[in-house]
């Protein structure tokens, strides 16, 4: 049967799966083609994937502005084609054990605005192609830096040295803005450190309002479909706007917006977006300030289907 139904699955992806396969799975099992991933997480990490189901596809642009919160293992001895565990090694060198406050020392220096050079393998794009389709060619390119944000980094565990390769490894959680990529904070912290390095492990654990906690695997999923219980698990669009400053409007205005109607900018409907709700609380659109009219906001999105009877 055909799920009609609208909201948002925190599905806990398996490593070895990319973000687009689960999408895929989720179509066969929802049949429905309206399903979407929003911030993609490699093949080889696991973690919360945020996914958008009919209706909440609208709001998927959203989402992809969210901070998010990792938990990675860095390497200390060895760096990568790749910065992660997937890649060729590059650079070897020999680590002696080093303390947990140098460790906390350097991390602490990363916290705030940062920037960080995307790696080569990675979907930046520089004169309109992928960086990873220069890496795969040999090619090397000049990358525009790129300023992220690292809101929290804390040591998980103390440095200890890995039996099988002689690494010096440690594990850390990273709170940080979009566009952050935790492989090179790994090597740029093993660089601060004096030792190449690279990410041997990630896992994240938190996308916005979306945790690792509330994340269900695809096996789970599916026996839930089979139960008839997806609505014990589906989040509603609402919770994936939590992010945007909000206004509650009486009947007759949510009329006016359900026809998109431009509104009076008020102190509440000044921020760069604002969500606009009913006495429901279910989020009637998005709007912004209107670029060519002071004084009114305009729709950017209307989320909400009017009632035609």
């Amino acid at each position: 049967m055909k799920i009609t139904e609208d909201g948002i699955i925190p599905l806990h992806k398996q490593a070895g799966m990319t973000s687009h396969d689960c999408v895929v799975k989720l179509r066969k099992m929802l049949r429905t083609k309206r399903v979407g991933h929003t911030g993609t997480l490699d093949p080889a990490v696991s973690g919360v994937l945020p996914i958008c189901i009919n209706r909440a596809t609208k709001v998927a642009e959203y989402m992809s502005a969210y901070d998010k919160t990792y938990e990675a293992t860095v390497s200390l001895g060895t760096s990568t084609t790749t910065e992660d565990q997937t890649g060729e090694i590059v650079e070897s060198a020999d680590v002696d054990l080093i303390s947990t406050e140098q460790v906390r020392s350097v991390l602490e220096s990363f916290e705030g605005e940062i920037e960080q050079i995307p790696p080569m393998y990675s979907a930046v794009k520089v004169k309109g192609k992928r960086l990873y389709e220069y890496a795969r060619e040999g090619i090397e390119v000049e990358r525009p830096s790129r300023k992220v944000r690292i809101i929290v980094l804390e040591l998980l565990s103390n440095p200890e040295r890995n039996q099988d390769n002689g690494n010096i490894e440690f594990k850390i959680r990273v709170t940080c803005s979009k566009g952050t990529y935790i492989r090179t904070l790994a090597v740029d912290i093993g660089k601060a450190l004096g030792y190449p390095a690279h990410m041997a492990f990630l896992k994240r654990t938190q996308s916005g309002p979306f945790s690792i906690k509330q994340a269900i695997t695809l096996e789970e999923l599916e026996q839930t479909i089979e139960a008839d219980k997806l609505s014990d698990v589906l989040m509603p669009i609402e919770k994936a706007l939590m992010i945007f400053p909000s206004v509650t409007v009486p009947d007759e205005v949510e009329k006016k917006i359900l026809n998109g109607s431009l509104l009076e900018k008020t102190k509440e409907l000044s921020n760069p977006r604002t969500a606009v709700y009913n006495g429901q609380g279910e989020c009637l659109a998005i709007y912004i300030p209107h670029p060519e009219r002071p004084g009114w906001v305009k729709p950017e999105k209307v989320l909400k289907i009017q009632n035609r009877t």
